[in-house]
């Protein structure tokens, strides 16, 4: 065998035994073919988890700006039906001011009444304002002292149930009176007091038509 040859063979072989020396002393360990099936399989499962995570992403994202949206069309009716009762409420406070002052003069003025007999009850609707409006609103009680005649044509008279009411500058209260069984009411005191069976703040007669 010619000597370069020799040479050449101890040299390839050195080189083998080198590469071989520090893969199994310095580098990661071979996979089997068992193994390498094993992380193929984890990394095609961790693939498609990915992708799962991403679709759910996209649309907790759109969910998200649906939501937004909605918000903001929510806001912009809220603020729209926030003017609209500011609106109202200036209509209401004109009407209530333009009606007939309570000749009593009372800390509370009963402005308007309307009285209805629908069977054996008598519906009432009421506009009560304060003179001197405060920074809280007065907490009291309407109660209602129907006039009339019996089932049997004597005079008698019907006291309500006190009522609580809460005034600003005006409220209005409806509600109804139970009546006795072919009690025909006449005329009706409606009396504000401050708490039941207290102060009367305000008073007005009124005539039931």
């Amino acid at each position: 065998m010619p000597r370069w040859l020799a040479l050449l063979l101890v040299g390839v072989a050195l080189g083998a035994g080198a590469v071989i020396f520090v893969q199994e002393r310095y580098l990661p360990p071979r996979l089997s073919a068992e193994a390498a099936a094993e992380l193929r399989a984890a990394f095609g499962q961790a693939d498609a988890e990915r992708v799962r995570l991403k679709g759910e992403l996209a649309d907790t994202a759109q969910r998200l700006e649906s939501a937004l949206a909605e918000r903001k069309g929510l806001a912009t009716e809220l603020a729209s039906s926030t003017e609209s009762v500011k609106r109202l409420r200036e209509d209401v406070g004109s009407l209530v001011a333009s009606l007939p002052p309570d000749p009593r003069s009372g800390a509370i003025a009963v402005r308007a009444a309307r009285f209805t007999v629908e069977g054996s009850t008598l519906a009432y609707d009421v506009v009560l304002s304060r003179e001197r409006p405060g920074a809280k609103p007065f907490g009291g009680v309407l109660q209602f002292i129907v006039s009339g005649a019996s089932e049997r044509g004597a005079e008698s008279t019907v006291a309500s149930t006190p009522v609580p009411v809460s005034i600003g500058n005006y409220d209005s209260v409806r509600g109804s009176v139970a009546l006795p069984q072919g009690f025909k009411p006449r005329q009706t005191t409606i009396n504000v007091l401050d708490k039941v069976g207290g102060k009367v703040l305000g008073m007005r007669v009124m005539y039931v038509k």
